[in-house]
């Protein structure tokens, strides 16, 4: 079924980001992204979040998904954006401070309140908005660090499908070393995406992390990620994504599907059009974990942990999703 949706351009993937670790959030968003049909879900390599990812997979199952999308969990072979969380001391913050911070933060990971003050982990996904905005530069970052050994059993076990590596220009030496690490799994694996920034030389560099790839995976993503973490910011955020998407594609690389993401949206489907750009899919992460995160706490009542047990509000979500979902399905 996954072959078949990116052999005929119609994959969807699900980026519920490889740091963003909020439990309830990431099992409403699989539960209704199944629903409305996405091929995969991507996620952090962490225990709990696969757990609470594949508890809302089943329970999509179980209300009558017509599939079950891939599993994919993501690691970097190096730092990486995607993989690192924000924080500061908010006793050094000054009392008459505007809080930039706060207001731009997607998911209200930073909170000033009587109970809490600072970053909610399990909410930041390292977006870095909040970085240039603090008037004394006292937020900083730190990296998230997952060793993929941890899931092999996994893997093995079928918990997990696929992986994708981000990966940074000049890092062929690394990629391949992280590649070497993952090879007892590499044939079990369904799909293994690799997801990069443009750069100079980028045929040769994508030719030389091709050319790491041993034992080669069964099936191959090249996912061209052209303004990172930005598709919930406006619509100009998918210009960057299409002109990486168009780039590789005119490289004819020897193996894989091409797939775009960074600064996907709402948009983005209607500019392939426009383009006439023969990608195999869209992997959508803020924008679409907005749409569906934004309606439900929208709703002002208590959502349940088990967004099934609130029947109507499950299938608003769901037909918010699915307006997303069906423009890559019916290009």
């Amino acid at each position: 079924m996954y072959l078949e949706s990116l052999r005929s351009r119609h994959w969807f993937k699900l980026i519920c980001g490889a740091s963003y670790q909020h439990l309830p959030a990431i099992r409403h968003l699989a539960l209704v992204y199944t629903l409305a049909g996405a091929d995969c879900i991507d996620m952090a390599p962490d225990p709990a979040t696969i757990a609470a990812a594949r508890d809302g997979i089943a329970a999509a199952i179980a209300l009558g998904a017509k599939q079950s999308p891939l599993v994919m969990v993501s690691f970097n072979d190096g730092e990486d954006p995607h993989f690192r969380k924000a924080f500061f001391d908010p006793q050094l913050c000054p009392a008459d401070c505007p809080k930039p911070c706060q207001k731009v933060c997607p998911t209200t990971a930073i909170k000033f309140s009587n109970d809490y003050n600072g970053v909610i982990s399990n909410l930041c996904y390292g977006c870095g908005r909040c970085l240039p905005l603090c008037p004394l530069q006292i937020i900083h970052t730190r990296e998230q660090v997952y060793t993929p050994e941890e899931i092999f059993d996994d893997v093995l076990n079928q918990k997990i499908d696929a992986i994708e590596i981000h990966t940074q220009p000049n890092r062929t030496k690394e990629f391949a070393a992280f590649w070497q690490r993952l090879s007892p799994i590499i044939p079990k694996l369904k799909l293994v995406a690799v997801s990069f920034p443009d750069c100079e030389d980028l045929h040769n560099y994508l030719l030389s992390l091709l050319d790491g790839m041993r034992p080669q995976p069964r099936s191959l993503i090249w996912q061209t990620d052209g303004r990172p973490m930005s598709g919930d910011i406006g619509d100009g955020a998918t210009r960057a994504t299409l002109q990486l998407g168009q780039k590789v594609l005119d490289f004819q690389l020897p193996l894989g599907f091409v797939q775009l993401a960074g600064g996907t949206n709402a948009s983005t489907v209607a500019k392939l059009r426009q383009s006439n750009l023969s990608v195999n899919g869209v992997a959508y992460g803020g924008y679409a974990r907005k749409i569906v995160i934004d309606f439900l706490e929208s709703q002002g009542a208590d959502i349940p942990d088990r967004l099934e047990e609130k029947s109507c509000l499950l299938w608003q979500a769901v037909a918010i999703a699915q307006k997303l979902v069906s423009q890559i399905k019916n290009l």
